[in-house]
């Protein structure tokens, strides 16, 4: 059964609990599924008994440590999965675009420019070092963004919002490449960040950026109320007693901080946060408490599944995630401008 709520300006579409139930059992049997595989394939075949006798505290000590070393990413996949997803609800939801994800921020050409400077002009060496350089770049540009596309009030403020991190994306590619190519330590260290991958990264990593990842994923579920109002209209929104201007500045922060988190951990990894919210919105309607808790479940379990293919299709080679998620994510695009012609 599906209900509508519309008023004015738009709607929100809200499923029966039957095809929650099925939406919700879909979504853990795929996130567990592709939790069991991001632990099962590598450079090195393992088979399933095997990761069953690792996991159940058995194995000999060759197949433990195949099967461990493939831990960290597997929780890496899940955290930075979780927080684009859940940062790309959260933006299309500010915005009332359907096309918008968190690259709209300028977060990834904030982090990409946190390293080069870091290692250029600081010394900046290893992958802690870089996550945290990765981390302030990042924020520093969120906040930037969010300054100059409240300023001046009134309205248009997502429009101001998208071309402030446009441009500001624009001023940093051109730092990033006027460093890079100039200096060739700082290029082999932003050639291997950037492409955005899970592998080669180690626990420290998702450890660094747990605390911002929590604050974005606390504070997302307390926004839905005020963003299903604002999914009406302004001005519903506010004869609702919901403060348009408050939801989107908490909005914002929050999908800044999840962004931020994802890209300095794993670096910068294309369209899980656009196509996610789509496949959820087909499953769940547009009903934004429910959006966010099966991104959660979904944004995972996509990433972690790009991945495995990525180390599959060119064993003993690896695919970057980054790479595979770019090639998922453009059908997903074609798939959602169509569906917006359609509602058109």
């Amino acid at each position: 059964m599906t209900t509508l709520s519309k008023t004015g300006q738009g709607s929100v579409v809200r499923r029966g609990p039957a095809r929650y139930v099925q939406a919700a059992l879909l979504c853990l049997l795929l996130l567990a599924l592709a939790l069991f595989a991001s632990v099962m394939f590598g450079s090195k075949p393992t088979s399933a008994a095997d990761v069953l006798r690792v996991i159940s505290g058995g194995g000999d000590e060759y197949t433990r440590t195949v099967v461990e070393s493939r831990y960290p990413r597997t929780v890496l996949g899940l955290l930075a999965g979780l927080c684009l997803g859940v940062a790309g609800t959260l933006m299309q939801g500010i915005t009332r675009n359907p096309l918008a994800e968190p690259g709209l921020l300028g977060i990834n050409a904030g982090a990409a420019a946190g390293i080069v400077a870091g290692t250029a002009y600081f010394g900046a060496s290893g992958q802690q070092e870089s996550v945290w350089w990765a981390l302030a770049g990042a924020v520093v540009t969120g906040v930037v963004v969010h300054v100059i596309g409240a300023a001046g009030g009134g309205g248009g403020g997502a429009v101001r919002l998208v071309l402030a991190g446009a441009v500001l994306s624009a001023v940093l590619a051109a730092f990033i490449q006027a460093v890079a190519l100039s200096r060739p330590q700082v290029f082999d260290t932003y050639r291997y960040w950037v492409v955005g991958s899970l592998g080669g990264r180690g626990f420290d990593a998702a450890w660094s950026v747990l605390p911002f990842a929590a604050a974005g994923l606390v504070l997302a579920p307390l926004l839905a109320p005020g963003l299903n109002a604002m999914a009406m209209g302004d001005d519903k929104a506010a004869s609702l007693g919901i403060s348009p201007a408050r939801v989107k500045g908490a909005g914002l922060l929050a999908a800044t901080l999840l962004s931020a988190a994802a890209t300095a951990a794993v670096g910068p990894i294309a369209f899980v946060g656009l196509a996610v919210p789509h496949l959820v919105r087909a499953l769940v309607g547009t009903d934004f408490r429910v959006q966010i808790l099966f991104t959660s479940l979904a944004g995972p379990a996509l990433l972690l599944l790009a991945d495995v293919v990525g180390r599959v299709l060119l064993r003993p080679q690896e695919l970057m995630v980054g790479v595979v998620t770019a090639f998922v994510g453009a059908p997903a695009l074609l798939f959602a401008v169509r569906r917006m012609r359609g509602a058109s």
